[in-house]
C-alpha cells in the first residue's frame, strides 16, 4: 500500500476529514507516514545519520517522533497526531489507529527487541503508554491513558494503569460499557476500593453480631 491508499484510508477512518487533498495538505499523520517511509528507506541501505536527520526533520514539522528503523504496516491512521513516540524496533501492523500521544516505547532494560509489537486492527487510545517488548493482538482495543506493560490477547479490551483486561472475545471480565469510547469505561481501582469497602463493611457488622452473643467466631 502506497501513500495515497494511507491517505485514502485515513480520510475512511476520519468523520472530519472532508476531502483526500484536505488529508495529504493537512493531516499531520500523512505528514509523518512521508518522513518515515523515507527515514526508513534511509535506515534499511544502512544511511542511519541522513536517516535519523529525516527523522527528526519530521518530529519537529508534525510533533511526531518514529524512528527510523520502527516497521509499520499498511494504513496507520495517526489521529492529531501530537505527541505520538514509535521507538526503534516497534513493529505495527496493518489497520492500526494511534491517537494523540500515545507512545511505543522501552523500558530501558531491555536489549534487542525494546519495544512493542502491535498486531493488525488494534486500536490504541489517547495519551497510552505501551512500554517493552509486548504484544497487543489483533482487534484489540486500549483505552485512554492506560499503561500497557504486559501482551494484551487478541479481541480484547484493556484499560487502566497498569493496563487490564475488561473484555475479551466479546465477554466482559469487568463491567465496561459495550462500545469503548475512551470516556466510558470503567474506574478499576475504584470498583476494588469498592468491594474492600462492602468487604470491611460485612465483617465489621459480623463482629458487632458476635459481641451481643449472635453468632460464632467466624469470619469465613
Amino acid at each position: 500500500m502506497g501513500l495515497l491508499a494511507d491517505a485514502r484510508s485515513m480520510r475512511d477512518k476520519d468523520p472530519a476529514a472532508r476531502t483526500l487533498a484536505e488529508v495529504m495538505l493537512l493531516y499531520p499523520g500523512f505528514h509523518a507516514l512521508v518522513f518515515y517511509k523515507v527515514s526508513h528507506w534511509l535506515f534499511r541501505h544502512r544511511r542511519f545519520f541522513l536517516a535519523r536527520m529525516v527523522s527528526q526533520w519530521g518530529r519537529g514539522f508534525t510533533g511526531i517522533e518514529i524512528h527510523p528503523g520502527a516497521t509499520i504496516g499498511d494504513g496507520l491512521f495517526i489521529d492529531h497526531g501530537a505527541g505520538v513516540v514509535i521507538g526503534e524496533t516497534a513493529e505495527i501492523g496493518n489497520n492500526v489507529t494511534l491517537y494523540h500521544g500515545v507512545t511505543l516505547g522501552g523500558t530501558g532494560k531491555d536489549e534487542g527487541k525494546r519495544h512493542p509489537t502491535i498486531e493488525d486492527n488494534v486500536l490504541i487510545g489517547t495519551g497510552c503508554k505501551v512500554l517493552g517488548p509486548i504484544v497487543i493482538g489483533a482487534n484489540s482495543r486500549i483505552g485512554a491513558n492506560s499503561v500497557v506493560l504486559a501482551n494484551i490477547p487478541a479481541n480484547a479490551t484493556a484499560i487502566g494503569i497498569p493496563a487490564r483486561v475488561v473484555r475479551i472475545n466479546g465477554n466482559k471480565v469487568l463491567h465496561e460499557s459495550e462500545v469503548l469510547n475512551q470516556r466510558d469505561y470503567p474506574d478499576i481501582v475504584r470498583a476494588e476500593l469498592s468491594a474492600l469497602q462492602k468487604r470491611i463493611t460485612q465483617l465489621e457488622e459480623r463482629a458487632h453480631e458476635i459481641e451481643r452473643g449472635g453468632g460464632e467466631d467466624d469470619f469465613e
